[in-house]
C-alpha cells in the first residue's frame, strides 16, 4: 500500500511538512547507530560539581554534591540519553559539558582537549564546538531580536564571513530546520512553539558544532509536534555527524533517539548500557522502576509495575551507603552502609550490590 501524501505541518500552517519529519500523530523514524569503535569525542572521568550552601548566620555551610563522580564517553555521531527524575544532576551535567560551570573535580576532555588545562584560545574553540538547545523555546529566544539577528550573532562573533555570506548561511540553516527565508525578519512572538524550537536548533547549529547538549528539547511542545522536532534532530545528526547528549524525562522519546542510555540518581550514574539492552533487561532497581512507570501498549510491560515510595533524599543531608536504599525494594544492610560503584554486569555498567540477582 502506498504511503499517504504529506500533510501540512502543525507548527508551520499552510506549509507542507519537511519530507524527513514525521507528520502529526506519526511515529518517529528509527535511527541508525554510529559505527562501533569510533574515537571518543567527549570523555568525562569522575566529573564532580559541588556547591557550598549557606544555612544562615549561626549554622555552618554545607556542601551539596550536585554531580558526584560521573564517567562516560561519547563518539561523534552518537546520542547518549541522560535520564532521571528532577534533582538527579542532569542539568548540572549539561552546564559542565557546555563549559558554563567549571567542574569541582574530575577530568573533562572534548575533541582531544582537556578543559581544565586548555589555553584561552582552545577554550574559545571548544565553546564554538559545543552548543545547547534549551527546554523552553518561549524563554530561550530574545523577544527583542529578529530571527535573522539571533542567527547572525554567532557568525559575527566567531567567523570572518562577509555580510552576504552570513545571509546565505542563515537562509541555508532556516531551510534545514524547515523554515522559509522570508520568516527571518520576524520576531519570536510571531511563531508557534514548534517553530520557535526550530529557530533555537538553527541557532545552536549555526557554527556547525561537534557536540550538542539538548536539555528536554520537546517537553514544552505539543505532543503532535514532538515527533517532528525529534526527526529534525536526527536528520541534522545524520547530515553533520554531530553528537548529542540528550536529556529527557520521557523514556519513550529516549527509546527512539538514543544509542546509549545513562540513568542518574542523586548526582551519580547508577546504570549505563546500550539502549536496546537497557530497555530489554534493566539491572538497577531504579532503572526498573522508571521503565515500569512508562506507558506502554505492550500488555506484558503494562503488567509489570514497580512502585517506589518516598522522595529523593535531601542534598543537604545525603544518606549513607546507596542513595536509593530508602526507596529500594531490594535494599539490604549492605546497601545502607556501603556505596556501590559502577561495575560491569552483563554488558551494563551498574552501581548496585545486587545486580547479578536481578540479571
Amino acid at each position: 500500500m502506498s504511503a499517504p501524501p504529506a500533510m501540512p505541518s502543525p507548527d508551520l500552517p499552510g506549509r507542507p511538512a519537511v519530507p524527513t519529519a514525521a507528520a502529526s500523530g506519526q511515529s518517529v523514524a528509527p535511527r541508525a547507530s554510529p559505527s562501533c569503535g569510533a574515537p571518543a569525542l567527549l570523555e568525562a572521568d569522575q566529573l564532580t560539581r559541588h556547591y557550598t550552601v549557606s544555612r544562615g548566620l549561626f549554622k555552618p555551610a554545607v556542601r551539596v554534591r550536585a554531580l558526584d563522580g560521573v564517567s562516560f564517553t561519547l563518539a561523534a555521531g552518537e546520542t547518549l540519553a541522560v535520564v532521571g527524575e528532577s534533582g538527579c544532576g542532569k542539568s548540572t551535567l549539561a552546564r559542565a559539558l557546555t563549559l558554563v560551570e567549571t567542574p569541582t573535580a574530575g577530568r573533562l576532555q572534548i575533541d582531544g582537549i582537556d578543559v581544565a588545562t586548555a589555553r584561552p584560545d582552545e577554550r574559545r574553540a571548544l565553546r564554538r564546538a559545543v552548543q545547547m538547545v534549551f527546554q523552553n523555546p518561549y524563554a530561550s529566544l530574545n523577544p527583542r531580536k529578529r530571527v535573522a539577528q539571533m542567527l547572525d550573532e554567532p557568525l559575527v562573533l566567531n567567523t570572518t564571513l562577509s555580510p552576504a555570506e552570513r545571509r546565505e548561511r542563515i537562509a541555508e540553516m532556516l531551510a534545514q530546520v524547515g523554515l522559509r527565508p522570508e520568516q527571518a525578519p520576524r520576531y519570536p512572538h510571531m511563531f508557534s512553539g514548534g517553530q520557535r524550537q526550530r529557530i533555537a536548533i538553527a541557532r545552536a547549529m549555526m557554527l556547525k558544532p561537534r557536540l550538542l547538549v539538548a536539555d528536554e528539547p520537546t517537553s514544552a511542545l505539543d505532543v503532535s509536534i514532538q515527533a517532528q522536532i525529534l526527526n529534525l534532530l536526527m536528520d541534522l545528526q545524520q547530515a553533520s555527524g554531530v553528537a548529542y547528549v540528550f536529556i529527557s524525562h520521557n523514556l519513550s522519546v529516549v527509546e527512539h533517539m538514543a544509542d546509549r542510555v545513562m540513568v542518574m540518581y542523586f548526582g551519580r550514574a547508577v546504570e549505563q548500557a546500550p539502549k536496546a539492552s537497557l530497555f530489554a533487561r534493566p539491572l538497577h532497581p531504579y532503572t526498573r522502576a522508571l521503565l515500569s512507570a512508562t506507558p506502554s501498549i505492550d500488555p506484558a510491560r503494562r503488567a509489570l509495575k514497580i512502585r517506589i515510595t518516598g522522595e529523593l533524599p535531601s542534598p543537604l543531608a545525603p544518606p549513607s551507603g546507596c542513595a536509593f536504599h530508602g526507596r529500594c525494594p531490594q535494599a539490604t544492610e549492605r546497601c545502607r552502609s556501603e556505596t556501590p560503584e559502577l561495575r560491569a554486569v552483563g554488558g551494563h555498567q551498574v552501581a548496585c550490590h545486587h545486580a547479578e540477582s536481578l540479571a
